[in-house]
């Protein structure tokens, strides 16, 4: 189940995506763009990833090794263009809604997947598509949802009236769409230069970026779709090295993750496990403060009893004897 079921069909897939990936990357003298890592994951995985929520996602390229499973498919003739490689890659489509990316997008998002389709759904027959503006305003046709009826209906007319899609600008299909847009800067930013490879390498290390960036790397590397708290569990990760030691922190949050695996998984047992650990962290502490203050107040001085002089017990007066 995706979160873009139409009302009153569950388990309809409504969107599934088509990724462009098999441009010749001129300007990066020929190097396999998609495969080019930012944050040390492949351009082409970042962009998987913003549309995991796809029921299909195809991907016109030549096969390789990807992070998240994809249907694979080629135009013909392989390099016909972007005209020719939608058509490829809608023919393997089903859903109501398409959407339609390029493969060099590395600040591509979910969440402006969900504002494409959001924006789409609400111009409900009066528009065919929604794609995104850059910074310039110019349009960018490969960050864009389309309804898939019209879609189709146009790419047939523009296959009948030139022989075919090879080598056809994408403006020819775009010109006979009705279609809205959307500002989005950063995730119309595309790499199409070794200089903006090196601009987006340099931008998901900045302060404001970096953690979201390596926790998103990291859950593709292992294989992991969850979405967890990060606040939460740095909260955690603060109380065990404040309360304990400092080792206990990615030791804590490790035995937090392996815990909630063993629970079914999901936020709801990582969020259960963690508050557990930092509940356990907590009473550490304050166990810790209850004996720093008890070693610290003198215990009570016993009470001088006046010493005995000689003879004391003995009735030593004048009236002795």
């Amino acid at each position: 189940m995706t979160a873009y079921e139409p009302p009153g069909d569950p388990g309809t897939e409504v969107f599934d995506a088509v990724v462009l990936a098999g441009g010749a990357a001129r300007r990066l003298g020929g190097t396999d763009k998609p495969a080019v890592r930012v944050g040390g994951r492949a351009l082409l995985d970042r962009v998987l990833s913003a549309c995991a929520g796809a029921g299909t996602t195809v991907v016109v390229a030549d096969p390789r090794p990807t992070a998240r499973p994809v249907l694979w498919t080629r135009e013909e003739p392989p390099g016909g263009g972007p005209l020719a490689a939608l058509g490829a890659g809608l023919r393997h489509t089903t859903a109501p809604y398409v959407v339609v990316l390029s493969a060099d997008l590395p600040f591509l998002d979910e969440g402006t997947v969900s504002r494409l389709l959001d924006a789409l759904m609400a111009d409900e027959g009066t528009a065919d598509g929604v794609l995104v503006t850059d910074p310039d305003g110019r349009d960018q046709p490969l960050v864009a949802a389309y309804r898939a009826e019209p879609l189709r209906r146009e790419l047939v007319r523009l296959a009948a009236e030139h022989d075919g899609l090879t080598g056809l600008p994408l403006r020819r299909l775009t010109a006979a769409l009705r279609l809205t847009r959307i500002t989005d800067p950063l995730a119309s930013f595309d790499c199409d230069t070794w200089d903006d490879i090196a601009a987006a390498r340099a931008r998901i290390r900045e302060h404001g970026h970096v953690l979201d960036e390596w926790i998103s790397a990291v859950k593709d590397e292992l294989g992991i779709d969850l979405d967890v708290d990060i606040t939460e569990l740095l909260d955690l990760a603060r109380d065990a090295a404040h309360s304990v030691a400092r080792p206990a922190a990615p030791l804590t949050t490790f035995l937090v993750g392996y815990a909630a695996a063993k629970a079914g998984g999901g936020p709801e047992a990582v969020t259960e496990a963690a508050r557990k650990a930092s509940a356990l962290a907590l009473r550490w502490a304050d166990e810790a403060t209850a004996e720093a203050e008890t070693d610290a107040v003198p215990e009570a001085a016993p009470e001088v009893q006046p010493h005995p002089g000689p003879g004391a017990g003995q009735d030593t007066g004048p009236a002795a004897g």
